[in-house]
């Protein structure tokens, strides 16, 4: 099969990477910055995303830009039938969410978005354990260290026009997700965001606490101020059962299961090694015509959760 990857920063040359080890040829990659483009063969090079859509042949386009230009560019190939394989977050307005939902019911194609960690082993064992338990009580953390080094690195981290926000739509989204692909999404959250530790550099919060109401309550902290990265926690009580994931060892009730080599590893060790498995899904859904499940309406509730986390500013808004 054939690939088109648009933006080739850190998380494009992980799903370059992935696709080449996986059999898939790259047959497109696009980039505003020449330099990044150096790396690929010269006739598969472009600047322009709209020509390279309009010239190449291919089986699925990745976008891997920064989070303002996902919206566009997802409206783009899907209004060119091209199955579309989008970077976290769909978009970054809930305006848009309605456009790119109506897109994907339009197009031919389909559409696809990377939450990652859906696909890790353990995170599978969990929710095919939850189907007969009722959970109690979950909580989810995530705190790691993202400095003023960090966001100097480029134009759009720390920029409330072009990243939409800080640590809950770019780092904390995932553990988000997981907790309401695991729980169900919530009814209603109240929620704080603040910036503790970044005053001056950036623009948006490096710290937030969520709580989420629905059929069972969870909540999430999460800060980029930790003065060092720590794993990421996912924890959940049932009556009889206390279980937690860190650091892909499944513990329940103190017995521990480790997954952490059963799949590659592919860019930061914070990515997680859950792309792998969800490229092959994605491809194996467009090559028979099976419907990948997380598609536009799955990948949009992560990111409501998020936008409307911005807007609670600790009142309880419904979702």
């Amino acid at each position: 099969m054939k690939a088109m990857i648009i933006g080739l920063g850190t998380i494009g040359k992980v799903h370059a990477g992935i696709l080449l080890d996986q059999g898939i040829e790259l047959v497109g990659v696009c980039d505003i910055d020449s330099t990044k483009l150096q790396a690929y063969p010269e006739e598969i090079r472009y600047t322009d995303y709209v020509k390279m859509l309009d010239e190449v042949q291919a089986d699925v386009v990745h976008i891997c830009t920064p989070h303002y230009l996902h919206t566009e560019m997802v409206l783009a190939s899907l209004a060119r039938n091209i199955n579309t394989l989008c970077e976290k977050p769909l978009c970054m307005d809930k305006k848009d969410i309605p456009r790119i939902l109506e897109a994907e019911r339009a197009s031919s194609a389909q559409l696809g978005v990377c939450f990652q960690n859906r696909y890790l082993p353990e995170s599978v064992v969990v929710r095919d354990m939850l189907k007969n338990e009722k959970v109690i009580s979950a909580h989810g953390r995530v705190v790691w260290q993202r400095d003023e080094a960090y966001y100097s690195q480029d134009d759009w981290h720390g920029r409330r026009d072009k990243e939409g926000g800080g640590v809950l739509i770019n780092q904390a989204i995932h553990t988000l997700d997981l907790l309401q692909w695991l729980l169900g999404m919530p009814k209603a959250l109240s929620a704080y965001c603040a910036n503790l530790s970044l005053q001056g550099i950036i623009d948006v919060e490096d710290t937030a606490s969520v709580y989420c109401f629905g059929e069972t309550d969870f909540s999430l902290l999460a800060t980029n101020a930790g003065r060092g990265g720590f794993p990421v926690e996912v924890e959940l009580r049932t009556e009889d059962k206390r279980i937690l994931i860190k650091n892909n060892i499944l513990t329940v009730n103190g017995v521990a299961t480790d997954y952490t080599s059963e799949i590659p590893k592919y860019g930061k060790d914070c990515y997680g090694m859950g792309h792998w498995p969800l490229f092959a899904d994605f491809y194996d859904c467009v090559k028979t015509g099976r419907k990948f499940p997380i598609d536009g309406q799955e990948g949009a509730k992560a990111i409501t959760l998020v936008l409307t986390a911005y807007e609670s500013d600790g009142k309880k808004v419904a979702l």
